[in-house]
């Protein structure tokens, strides 16, 4: 197996922002699976440093938090600045255990039909340079998940029983997943399809870092960051308006009043859709409102009006039509 090594290093406060004196090994070139840079993502400190530390000490990382934080994209955004590739692999109902591993498949070889065996992601990624995030790890179904678990030990060896062949991880193979939960199952109600994950399995992860919402004055800079109309003052006097509004959301359904919330990905989407209807009532019906219950959107209503000092003008008779 051909070593493929980082070439460079990068410093943790120039590349990330981070008041840290580390030095990260990176790669000098990107190739097509290096994520591009989002120039206008922020950090958060303390998940930076946990996949850091996945990066640089081959630690396995599992990155919990609530839809819309940002939990992927986080991974994506240090691997993008590493030159590191990545690719990220959705545990979904339709994922099966031969896409995992790999199955047998007929190709031309000089015209003639044979049969070979075609490698899954998994054997792929273990032999490259190459950070594997599985998403939604919460979701996977048990046959998936066992296949996961082998490479979740220290050695990370990984036997191809059609093969008869051991593959050892390359060097710098990297293992990243992100779940909504923490294995628990689908307490809340709010995630249906989340599993209850072995434990066995979940002590196999090095590191578990959480990635919660934002504070408001970093909420409100990675919006006028995406919509580059907002960040003059009377923009960014909107935008805290809307991100409180998300902020009271996100309160009451831990309080039991809402069933669903407004993370900041749609507020993110309430303040793109001005760009479309201009009207922030109405882009914000569109983009929140409507997923609501029809019961709670009242309550949304008065969010609404404490956060902007007009009534929401919504007739919910019609809306529910």
């Amino acid at each position: 197996m051909t070593v493929v090594e980082p070439d460079r290093q990068v410093s943790v406060r120039e590349t990330f922002g981070i008041d840290s004196s580390l030095l990260v090994p990176a790669f000098g070139e990107p190739d097509e699976h290096v994520p591009e840079i989002d120039e206008a993502y922020r950090f958060n400190p303390e998940v930076t440093l946990a996949l850091l530390a996945g990066f640089v000490h081959d630690r396995r990382v599992l990155l919990q938090g609530m839809h819309g934080t940002g939990k992927s994209t986080h991974i994506e955004q240090v691997a993008a600045r590493l030159n590191w590739p990545c690719v990220r692999v959705n545990l979904d109902g339709h994922l099966s255990r031969l896409d995992l591993v790999g199955r047998d498949a007929i190709v031309l070889r000089e015209g003639q039909q044979v049969t070979e065996f075609a490698e899954g992601i998994v054997p792929w990624a273990l032999q490259r340079p190459v950070a594997l995030i599985f998403d939604e790890y919460d979701a996977g179904r048990p046959d998936i998940m066992f296949v996961i678990q082998r490479i979740l030990e220290r050695d990370g060896k990984f036997t191809l029983l059609d093969q008869n062949r051991v593959l050892r991880p390359h060097p710098y193979f990297r293992m990243f997943a992100t779940a909504n939960t923490i294995g628990l199952g689908n307490l809340n109600g709010l995630y249906h399809g989340a599993q209850r994950l072995n434990h066995a399995q979940i002590d196999r992860w090095n590191i578990v870092a959480s990635l919660n919402y934002l504070p408001t004055a970093e909420e409100i800079a990675i919006v006028t960051a995406r919509v580059p109309r907002l960040a003059d003052e009377r923009g960014r006097k909107l935008v805290a308006s809307m991100v409180a509004l998300a902020q009271l959301t996100r309160n009451g359904f831990h309080a039991g009043d809402l069933s669903t919330l407004m993370s900041p990905r749609t507020v993110i989407t309430w303040a793109e859709n001005l760009d479309v209807f201009a009207d922030p009532a109405l882009a914000f019906r569109l983009s929140f409102l409507n997923k609501c219950d029809e019961a709670e959107r009242p309550v949304v209503a008065e969010y609404f009006q404490r956060c902007f000092g007009y009534e929401l003008a919504e007739s919910f008779e019609l809306l529910s039509a």
